[in-house]
């Protein structure tokens, strides 16, 4: 008999992928479009340089920011009810035995087999089984601050470079279609990459990211050379 290999799954990757991937399409949009909506505005290359690079920066900062914001407010609440169930757990055990033999019996389980289950693992980690099968809250997809924080700024700033690598070697004439363009391109990688990543449709991903890019810098191109003013 065969030995079965270890099942390899993706859901530990939701935490980091979903940061890094916003950050990174966040940094090629913003920035490409920042640069095709100022390029259409007739504005010298060093003002479209100068306008990508601040926002390059600022843009990583306030990822970072909102990230660690969200995030943290997400890991006060699963602490919250960590906490709540800790005290409900130390003053009514009898009572948490019987509600999650009942959680067991709801998910099929015969109830003498779903209360034998309830006891061996609520001697074994009570809050943890709690913590999983009541609040649905992990060790594996508990919020990390730092890290989405950290994720989301610097893959910003990697994605907000590509297109300001591009402006800075593309003649002005032709900036805002090779800006455009080649933009569009990284996010059509960036959509595969992740949802290989992800276990998910290749072309699905591309065609997700490719398209609200694509409004993203159309609007934004539109909108410079309507108003036509030079930053």
């Amino acid at each position: 008999m065969q030995a079965h290999q270890p099942e390899s799954h993706r859901t530990h990757r939701t935490g980091w992928l979903r940061a890094a991937v916003l950050g990174a399409n966040d940094g090629i949009v913003s920035t490409a479009s920042l640069i095709v909506g100022i390029a259409a505005s007739q504005a010298t290359q060093h003002d479209i340089l100068l306008a990508g690079g601040a926002g390059l920066i600022a843009g990583a900062m306030s990822m970072a920011a909102g990230e660690y914001v969200s995030v943290s407010s997400q890991a006060d609440t699963e602490k919250a009810d960590l906490a709540r169930e800790r005290k409900e757990l130390a003053e009514n055990h009898s009572y948490e035995l019987n509600e999650l033999t009942a959680i067991y019996i709801q998910r099929g389980l015969d109830p003498l087999l779903a209360e034998q289950v309830a006891v061996q693992l609520m001697e074994h980690d009570a809050l943890g089984a709690h913590a999983l099968e009541e609040l649905g809250i992990s060790e594996q997809g508990s919020a990390r601050p730092l890290q989405a924080a950290l994720t989301s700024a610097a893959t910003f700033a990697v994605g907000a470079a590509l297109p300001l690598l591009v402006a800075l070697f593309s003649p002005v004439p032709i900036l805002a279609v090779t800006v455009s363009s080649s933009s569009l391109l990284f996010l059509m990688l960036l959509g595969i990459v992740s949802a290989y990543t992800g276990g998910s449709s290749l072309l699905k991903g591309a065609v997700r990211v490719t398209f609200w890019g694509a409004l993203a810098m159309g609007l934004t191109a539109g909108a410079g050379a309507l108003f036509g003013t030079v930053i």
